[in-house]
């Protein structure tokens, strides 16, 4: 019997997650809450928002959901796996408590120096005066950043004393970042080539994805604003195999002795961001879920049935799993609405879409849209995530750029050097 999947979420994530699991052979009717304009033509939409974890524990039940995938992080951190289990259903994703390890940067840390994880040095302050004090004595650059979840966004690099308060006066006394800058966690800066990967674990093993890059700032040339991410590579081009080895014995079997140790229960998506230094790799943060634009690139390169795998995951049985991966390169490029990552205007109309996905090795994953007339409509900061294949990385970029220019909408803004800047 085919399974009745529940995805949350409203994301390119989410919409890339649906276009994979949508091909499993075991898949039945699939369900995204709330979804965009890019999930409704795959599943069925579902006006619940991701984190009303009542609504959606009592929509599972009682439309005889089999398999529900979080999509956000801060479900996660609400504990919707927490509920979902507590009501007898199957879910992946970890538990609220080990989902700490991304919505608290305080605990991840002191989890990592635990365990003996390579990561910055770091400070942690609840006190205004006492953090800009250690501030005034510290050497620069330095990392300052808002201890909970704030979208991508919460982490500002200051190159002096001045610029430090001022981060730390926005984080902790103007809480733009609202109670996630209550605590702040300031860091030594680290120089290399960022990079990240994702890992399923099933809390005593994990099955390594290949790695990518994300280009966090909002413009050309690694400029601007942090962002959720304006587009992504696979691979990045930095991780040969004897790194990837040094990466899962220094970081991933690092982690799964310390989940043991510390007795956090956690099945799900591990995706560290990595700094590699001359000094090895080291994590810059730990996200306990999809990442968003990666997943875009992710799906499109993996071969294997994706559904298997998360039901292993989330059944604490990965061990005999493995994942094929295709050999092309693949480049995701975000399309984003004017002014973001601040406030941006919604409800403007898109245009090009099918043009655009007229190519055999490119794929349209939507974001902020949503279906309003005969028309989709711009709904959110990140748009759409025009992701293609190659044969090699260039190939990949010019698809995705070739259909990226098909599409229009007012103020449409993206970077034109993903997979060229080195981010």
């Amino acid at each position: 019997m085919k399974k009745r999947i529940l995805i949350t979420g409203s994301g390119g994530r989410e919409h890339a997650l649906a276009w994979k699991l949508s091909q499993s052979p075991e898949a039945g009717e699939l369900f995204i809450a709330p979804g965009n304009a890019g999930t409704s033509a795959i599943g069925e939409n579902v006006p619940l928002a991701a984190g009303d974890v009542d609504a959606l524990v009592a929509f599972a039940l009682e439309n005889r959901i089999d398999f529900t995938v979080v999509g956000p992080d801060d479900a996660l951190a609400a504990g919707v796996v927490n509920a979902f289990e507590d009501a007898g259903l199957k879910i992946f994703g970890p538990r609220r408590e080990s989902a700490r390890l991304e919505s608290s940067k305080a605990f991840a840390k002191s989890f990592m120096r635990r365990h003996g994880i390579p990561t910055a040095a770091y400070a942690e302050f609840t006190d205004f005066q006492t953090a800009r004090a250690y501030c005034a004595a510290a050497a620069y650059p330095l990392v300052v950043k808002a201890d909970g979840l704030a979208l991508g966004k919460g982490v500002v690099i200051v190159a002096n004393p001045a610029e430090a308060e001022t981060a730390l006066r926005q984080c902790m006394e103007d809480r733009v970042f609202g109670d996630a800058g209550a605590r702040v966690v300031v860091e030594e800066f680290l120089t290399g080539v960022e990079c990240s990967l994702h890992a399923l674990v099933d809390g005593r093993q994990a099955l390594l994805f290949p790695d990518c890059r994300d280009h966090k700032k909002a413009y050309d040339g690694d400029l601007g604003p942090n962002t959720g991410g304006m587009g992504t590579i696979s691979p990045s081009g930095s991780v040969h195999d004897s790194l990837r080895e040094v990466i899962r014995r220094e970081i991933l079997d690092r982690f799964l002795t310390g989940l043991q140790c510390d007795g956090l229960d956690f099945r799900g998506m591990l995706f560290p961001g990595l700094m590699l230094t001359a000094d090895g790799p080291k994590v810059l943060e730990f996200n306990c879920r999809w990442g968003d634009p990666e997943t875009q690139v992710l799906v499109r390169r993996l071969k294997s049935d994706l559904l298997p795998l998360l039901e292993a995951t989330a059944a604490g049985r990965l061990d005999g799993c493995h994942a094929e991966w295709r050999e092309e390169s693949a480049v995701c490029v975000v399309l984003a609405s004017g002014g973001y990552p601040g406030p941006v205007e919604k409800g403007k109309p898109i245009s090009g879409l099918a043009e655009a996905a007229a190519g055999e090795s490119v794929e349209i994953f939507h974001a902020g849209t949503r279906i309003q007339g005969p028309e989709t409509i711009t709904n959110g900061g990140r748009v759409l995530g025009v992701t293609a294949l190659g044969q090699s990385l260039g190939a990949a970029r010019s698809a995705a750029y070739a259909a990226a220019d098909h599409i229009g909408f007012e103020g449409v803004q993206m970077r034109s050097d993903i997979g060229r800047c080195p981010a």
